[in-house]
Parts: structure tokens; C-alpha cells; sequence
């Protein structure tokens, strides 16, 4: 009974992820839930007890997945340009795999700052990581640029996430076919890397 159940809200919890990411939080009704779950709305809302209740809980996991990858990268032990690196080609693949994530993330938080931040330990794991360190040694040093982590990472997270973004404009503006976009946003990718490294590591 136990597996049945824990299987149930599993699906439940997958079905609101994915009808959260298109519709957001004001634009999605429990019935979305209950359809895309393909279970009835009494089940759903047995389980979860209100939408806000399993809107709270699926924000906290997407949050954590936007930031779990990037906070291992930037605390392994290893060069500036392999880091950086690093960092690009998991945004890249993330927003490959879930190019809803950043709107919806953007557009929640944009609403309702205050009630989506609570027990938010991740933003201070971001705040603390061994880059951060990297940062500051190699300014001191002068092999680096003084940049701080506030700076480095949104200039990182913004070239590779309007990629996906603004995928309908680039295709538009530049006439590009699927195929076409696909090519160009594994170009700009390692444009992007090269622009960070090249302004911030000196010599």
C-alpha cells in the first residue's frame, strides 16, 4: 500500500511540475493536475491537500535542480577556465532539457518574492563555494580581473539562458530552421566561454 501510494504522489508530483512549468502558478487549476496526471481531482487533492501546498513544494525542487549541478562545479577543486567552463555546458544542457525552467522561475519569484524564499539555504551554499575563493585569490594575485561572484555568475547564466529564451527571435530575426538554432546555439555556447575566460584570467 505504501509503494502504491509514495507511486501515486510521485506521478501527481511530476504531472504539477510539468503543468506549473507552461502555465504557472495563478494560470494552473488543480483540474490541470488531476488531467495531466491522468487521476481523478479528489485523488490529487487527497495527496496534496491545496495546489499552493504542492506549488510550494515543486518551486523548492526546481529551485534546488537550477542550482545543485552549477554548486558542485563551483566547489571542485580545479582551474578557472575548466570551471567556467564547466558551468556553461550545464546551464546549456539544463536549459536544453527544460527551457521553461528559468521563466518560471523569473516570473514566480517576480510575483511573490517574499512567500518563495523562506528556507532558501541554497542562495547562501551559492554565496560560500570555493569559486567565490578562486575569485577573490586570483584578484589578489593578479591573475585575474577582479570580479565577484554577483557579477561573474548572472554575465554566465544570462548569455547561455537567453539562448533558449529568445529561441523563437533568433529563428525569426536570423532565419533559422531547427536545425539551424541548434547549430548556432552550440556556437554561441563556446563564444561565451571564450568572452568570460578571455576578460577575466590575465596574460
Amino acid at each position: 500500500m505504501k509503494c502504491v501510494t509514495e507511486k501515486s504522489e510521485d506521478k501527481i508530483r511530476e504531472a504539477a511540475k510539468r503543468v506549473f512549468l507552461k502555465k504557472g502558478f495563478d494560470g494552473t487549476t488543480s483540474r490541470d493536475i488531476a488531467k495531466e496526471a491522468d487521476m481523478n481531482i479528489a485523488l490529487t487533492n487527497y495527496y496534496f491537500r491545496s495546489k499552493e501546498k504542492l506549488f510550494l513544494e515543486i518551486f523548492k525542487d526546481v529551485l534546488e535542480e537550477y542550482f545543485q549541478n552549477m554548486l558542485a562545479i563551483l566547489n571542485k577543486d580545479i582551474d578557472i577556465k575548466t570551471k567556467i567552463s564547466e558551468i556553461i555546458d550545464n546551464d546549456f544542457e539544463m536549459m536544453k532539457k527544460e527551457p521553461d525552467l528559468i521563466i518560471f522561475i523569473m516570473n514566480e519569484i517576480h510575483k511573490s518574492p517574499q512567500r518563495l524564499f523562506p528556507d532558501m539555504s541554497i542562495f547562501r551554499q551559492v554565496r560560500e563555494t570555493y569559486f567565490k575563493k578562486q575569485l577573490e585569490e586570483g584578484a589578489a594575485n593578479g591573475t585575474l580581473r577582479p570580479m565577484q561572484l554577483e557579477n561573474i555568475l548572472p554575465l554566465i547564466k544570462c548569455g547561455v539562458e537567453f539562448i533558449f529564451m529568445g529561441k523563437e527571435i533568433h529563428k525569426e530575426l536570423f532565419v533559422m530552421t531547427d536545425p539551424d538554432f541548434e547549430k548556432y546555439a552550440e556556437e554561441q555556447k563556446e563564444h561565451i566561454k571564450a568572452m568570460v575566460c578571455n576578460y577575466l584570467v590575465i596574460g
